[in-house]
Formats: structure tokens, C-alpha cells, sequence
């Protein structure tokens, strides 16, 4: 966190903020929002501190939003974490308030807000939630309800510390979360629970794979799927992940069908970054981990074709 003197002047003079993430949460929006609300909550009492989104799926065990209405937003600081750019917002009305803060991790792209602290090197929001808390000088408070999703954040966005974005600092900030007296193993276990009907669409994704001879590897979730297999399209973000254990993979993409026919792009890599691709195709995010939308079979192919010449020219460079 760059610039943790002028957002906290800006807390300490709202009395009403709200806290927005970004569509299609993962552990990481939910648990930077939900630290810094609970942090911000615990450290000024008197103060209205909200969270603001749509639903949030099968991740609603670790946090649900509030009720938020139009006429919060009156005379309120708006802070939106973990979100790279405005299409990608959760909640309609977040540039109503009186000033609004960016807090993000990704590439900034999209440059918004009054204050727009971004760090490309934090592993997570959540990492950078911690570190804001920590530097408060006790203005904000770590406890253990907040702890517990930012680490929950941090551990999601990490792939439970197995990630190359994992740094010193990103331990050192998961060490003082630890320090409040949290059952980390209990929050990594249930992050990382499939329901059975959820491992059985991660067998199915291994039949469905394909893999080419650069190690591209690509699968196609279909509604008649997830309907035979009576799996949500939230919950089938279980299978994205599964391709990635394979020795023969070196980086992979995931279209899950939505309601409307266009399919959901997931993007992920061991090496090659692919993040650009995904801008490509109204999409970002990190560079070994992004998501984007595909109109159409014509689209999906394209990024396929795409996705193989990253890989192909990631190769000649080695």
C-alpha cells in the first residue's frame, strides 16, 4: 500500500463508506472486501461500513454482502478492491458516492478513482489489505474475523502459497494474520472442498481435455453438461484448476457456457503470460491467471490459436 495516509484521511472523515469487488467473485475479492469492511467496522464503531455486490455463489459460506441502496451512496466514500477495470464492478452504483478509491493488484489498465493505489507485486488484494491494516497504526483492527478472509484471500489467490506470485512479503503479511490465533488449516481445507457432483465434472474435464503439441490444453464446459451433472456455473470454476496438474500442460484455457450461449474464458499458465491475450477478448487479470468472455465457437478458436502461439514463442525464448 503506496498511499495509506491519504485513504486513511479519507475513511477517517466518511461517515459512511461502501466497499465494492468485482463480478464473479473469488476468494480474494470477497476477502479484501470483507477485511477491510471488518477492519474499518472494529476500528470506528460509530461508522455505517458496507459491503456492496451482486451474489456470490457457492463462496457465500465465507462472505455475503449487505444491503445497499441508491440513497447510500449519498454524502459516501466509495473504495473498490481487487478490480482491474470499471466494466468489472459488482453493483451498479458505485460512482455515485462523494470520492471513490482504487485498491488492486492487477495491471492497471484502467486508471479510475480519486485515489488509485495499485501493486502489481502483492501476491493478492488481500495482501494489501493486510499490510493498510498493519500500517494504521491501530486506526484500523486486525482481528480475527478479519483475519480470517484475508488469509482466506491470500491463500486463494496464491493456490495456497504454490504459486510464483508468492513473495517474502506475502508470508510475512500471512505470519501477522496467523499471529491473531486463526485455524488456517480449517480455512484452506474448506476453500479447497469440492462437492462430489463437483469432482465428478473435474473427471469429466480430464476426458474433455485436449492437448496439443506445443502443451496447450483446452476444455469446453457446455450448459447440457452442467445440467446432466446438475452443477451451477459458479460451481464449475472446480474444473479450471485441473488441467494444471498435468506434466504435459504448460499453460491452459476453460470456455464455460452462460446462460446467454457466450462461454466464460479462463486462462491460466506455468509460464507463458497470457493476460494479453485475454484484454483481447474483454478480459484481464494477472499474467499466468486471467479471464475473458467468448461470443461464439469462431471467438473460442481464435483464442485457442492465440493461446498456442504465446506458448509457442514463450518456448523459443527458453
Amino acid at each position: 500500500m503506496q498511499k495509506v495516509t491519504e485513504i486513511l484521511n479519507l475513511i477517517e472523515q466518511y461517515q459512511t463508506i461502501i466497499v465494492h469487488r468485482h463480478e464473479n467473485p473469488d476468494p480474494d475479492a470477497l476477502g479484501s472486501q470483507g477485511g477491510l469492511v471488518g477492519a474499518i467496522k472494529a476500528g470506528f464503531p460509530t461508522k455505517t461500513v458496507l459491503k456492496a455486490g451482486g451474489d456470490v455463489g457457492d463462496l457465500a459460506w465465507f462472505s455475503t454482502m449487505d444491503n445497499v441502496t441508491e440513497a447510500d451512496y449519498k454524502k459516501a466514500l466509495v473504495i473498490v478492491v481487487d478490480t482491474a477495470n470499471r466494466p468489472r464492478i459488482s453493483g451498479e452504483h458505485y460512482h455515485l458516492g462523494d470520492a471513490l478509491i482504487k485498491i488492486d493488484h492487477h495491471p492497471n489498465d484502467d486508471v479510475y478513482g480519486d485515489i488509485d493505489d495499485v501493486d502489481t507485486t502483492a501476491s493478492s488484494c488481500s495482501e494489501m489489505i493486510t499490510e493498510f491494516i498493519l500500517a494504521s497504526n491501530g486506526k484500523l483492527v486486525l482481528n480475527q474475523e478479519v483475519a480470517k478472509l484475508l488469509y482466506g484471500g491470500i491463500v486463494g489467490d496464491t493456490g495456497r502459497f504454490l504459486f510464483n506470485n508468492t513473495t517474502p512479503h506475502t508470508l510475512k503479511m500471512a505470519q501477522a494474520l496467523l499471529e491473531t490465533g486463526i485455524d488456517h488449516s480449517q480455512i484452506s481445507r474448506t476453500l479447497s472442498e469440492v462437492t462430489f457432483k463437483q469432482a465428478k465434472l473435474q473427471n469429466f474435464a480430464l476426458d474433455l481435455l485436449s492437448i496439443d503439441e506445443v502443451g496447450m490444453g483446452s476444455i469446453t464446459i457446455t450448459k447440457e453438461l452442467m445440467t446432466k451433472l446438475d452443477i451451477t456455473f459458479q460451481q464449475a470454476k472446480a474444473a479450471v484448476s485441473t488441467p494444471g496438474r498435468l506434466k504435459e500442460i504448460k499453460a491452459w484455457v476453460t470456455f464455460v457456457e452462460q446462460e446467454d450461449g457466450t462461454f466464460r474464458v479462463h486462462l491460466r499458465s506455468k509460464g507463458t503470460i497470457i493476460n494479453e491475450i485475454a484484454k483481447k477478448h474483454e478480459g484481464g487479470g494477472h499474467p499466468l491467471a486471467s479471464g475473458a468472455i467468448a461470443k461464439d465457437e469462431a471467438e473460442m478458436k481464435q483464442i485457442e490459436t492465440e493461446l498456442h502461439q504465446a506458448i509457442k514463442n514463450y518456448s523459443n525464448e527458453d
